[in-house]
């Protein structure tokens, strides 16, 4: 079976000795064009995964900005559809990051998830994140999409005990993403100390890297993080970086795009000296 983009890129950063620097953004925000400036940004400025938002207007685990961000895409006009059509898009400059579509499944229950799970593949989409499925409900989308050939990656939490734990890993696949705090997005900063010890305690059930989210904001956070991780996400700040360059009337007041490169630069360096660190 041949690999997919997102197990390549595990095994290359195990070799590296690095974790992965996995970036989210919101699709459409504050629209189209702009946004696809932010996704092509991404890579360059040293993002490894992407994962890209999709829209909805009831975000349950969302805080403000992620909420906020929405907001704007669909105002924009931003759709599903325009989503896949931006991963599309992506894809005929670059083949190799990994792109995660992280979201809710209403859109998709509306879109119709044969017919999605036929465009997101045709669009080069490598794994979905969808927060309010759990496996009870794997029929729903979870099996199909891995029939498809798509990764259907899933949450654990710091309430995830043991006992849930093998449930919750059964029919994922490509990576672990661990949120390290209970809230919504945004909500609080990582505890470092305690990310180690619940990454020792997932891959005591599974062989899948282990990414963890949730508060990271800077490169030293990113750093400490990756020190026990396989990868590092990074959301809320991704978000605001666009945010911060939209005045009230709604224009941007620089490139969304630059402030975003910005950022991910110094989150890709602290992510790369993770290990050098733990070494020290």
């Amino acid at each position: 079976m041949t690999a997919t983009r997102i197990e390549r890129l595990f095994e290359r950063l195990k070799a590296e000795n690095r974790p992965a620097l996995v970036t989210y953004f919101m699709g459409g925000d504050p629209d189209y064009e702009t946004s696809l400036s932010v996704m092509k940004a991404l890579p360059r400025a040293g993002s490894d995964i992407i994962e890209l938002g999709m829209p909805f207007s009831d975000p349950m685990a969302d805080g403000p900005t992620i909420q906020a961000a929405g907001l704007r895409a669909l105002k924009g006009g931003q759709t599903l559809a325009r989503t896949l059509e931006m991963a599309k898009t992506f894809r005929e400059e670059n083949d190799d990051t990994p792109i995660v579509m992280m979201g809710y499944y209403n859109p998709i229950y509306t879109y119709g998830v044969e017919r999605f799970l036929i465009d997101a593949k045709a669009a080069g989409v490598d794994g979905l994140i969808i927060v309010d499925l759990p496996p009870e409900t794997d029929d729903e989308l979870c099996l199909p999409a891995l029939e498809a050939g798509i990764h259907f990656i899933r949450l654990a939490t710091p309430t995830t005990d043991d006992k849930r734990l093998p449930k919750v890993l059964e029919n994922t696949s490509g990576f672990v993403y661990y949120v390290s705090m209970t809230g919504i997005t945004g909500s609080a900063l990582p505890d470092a100390s305690k990310v180690g010890a619940a990454v020792s305690r997932i891959k005591r059930h599974t062989t899948l890297p282990v990414c963890v989210g949730f508060g990271v904001k800077t490169a030293s956070q990113a750093r400490a993080i990756g020190a026990a991780a396989d990868g590092v996400v990074v959301g809320t700040a991704i978000v605001n970086a666009v945010a911060n360059v939209i005045g009230p009337d709604g224009r941007t007041t620089a490139d969304p795009a630059e402030a975003v490169a910005t950022l991910v630069r110094g989150l890709a360096e602290g992510v790369r000296e993770a290990r050098l660190a733990a070494a020290e």
